[in-house]
């Protein structure tokens, strides 16, 4: 099982670096296309040499500045994303009990001791955060802060402190980050055929014709792209955060000996009709349970960050049968 845990954590460090460098690729890749298509729409008048031209320095600059948004998303990621939560750091006089039960499963899993983070909000919650286990954070909504025993928070708390040990903290980190990333280029795309459109012309004559064949057809791949690019995104996002989930229940286990822990944690959570408020779709794999009841209801599509709860719960019964 160590070993096991050694390889995934590597495997989690090679592919956050992987992600980003595909994500720059991308990001530059799709630029070069979007923009073409919104200099053909725009102004069809202008040389396919000039318009190629324009469109690789812009797809470059993008694809720099794509590269400093990861950078950024590095470091100061899960600031932003414990601030988009209303996640608020505590102390230990605040909590005793919860700063108590997160040390045990600290030492357990061999990580230092995380920030602590409480989102008052009625809905049953929890998620981590962070760039590496020196550099964490654990955040708990009030809800499910008052609506567990200790066996139950100490479940919660080790299938946290697991996304921690196994370094799914970054990975999920750079995803959130990086993945709105490429959505939000997408909808400026989409802003800037609709304005754009407007002050469009017509190329003439021979040459135009064969330019404006090979524009027409970079148009339409960019419009696809557009599309597709942002759902092909998150069903990787979605993806790889089920993968994880089962994972994180499997180390919690092995940190605390107790899978009904858990179990009857995830129960109460899936039983309880409260949505959080502050959930968003670019942040729901962050969390323990889906926040957004009607995703988490489709459970089992492809566009699920997370894996059916009562499968989830079989399994670790399963185990505690075993």
């Amino acid at each position: 099982m160590a070993q096991t845990f050694r390889d995934l954590i590597a495997a989690n460090k090679r592919n956050s670096v992987l992600l980003v460098a595909g994500f720059v690729l991308f990001t530059a890749i799709v630029t070069l296309v979007l923009t073409l298509a919104v200099l053909f729409f725009v102004d069809e008048q202008a040389a396919l040499s000039v318009q190629w031209g324009r469109a690789i320095l812009i797809g470059g600059i993008v694809g720099v500045v794509s590269f400093l948004v990861a950078l950024w998303s590095y470091y100061q990621g899960d600031k932003m994303i414990l601030a988009v939560n209303g996640a608020k750091e505590i102390e230990k006089a605040d909590d005793p009990r919860l700063f108590n039960v997160v040390e045990e499963v600290s030492i357990a899993a061999g990580v230092p001791m995380p920030k602590v983070y409480l989102i008052h909000d009625d809905a049953p919650n929890a998620f981590a955060t962070g760039r590496d286990p020196q550099h964490a954070a654990v955040a708990i909504t009030t809800g499910l802060r008052d609506k567990l025993n200790r066996e139950e928070l100490q479940g919660v708390m080790a299938h946290e402190m697991a996304h921690v040990k196994n370094y799914d903290i970054r990975l999920m980190l750079l995803l959130a980050v990086l993945i709105g990333t490429i959505v939000m280029l997408a909808d400026v795309f989409m802003q800037m055929l609709r304005f754009g459109g407007r002050g469009s012309s017509r190329r003439s004559g021979k040459d135009g014709k064969g330019a404006g064949i090979v524009m027409i057809i970079v148009f339409i791949v960019a419009i696809l792209l557009a599309i597709i690019a942002p759902i092909l995104a998150q069903i990787i996002q979605f993806a790889v955060s089920r993968q994880r989930e089962y994972l994180a229940d499997a180390t919690a286990v092995e940190l605390t000996r107790n899978p009904l822990g858990l179990a009857g944690a995830l129960r109460k959570i899936s039983a309880d009709p409260a949505e959080l408020q502050s959930a968003s779709r670019g942040t729901a794999h962050l969390y323990i349970v889906n926040p957004i009841k009607k995703f988490a209801a489709r459970a089992n599509s492809v566009f699920s960050s997370h894996p059916p709860i009562d499968q989830r719960i079989a399994r670790l019964e399963a185990l505690a049968h075993s």
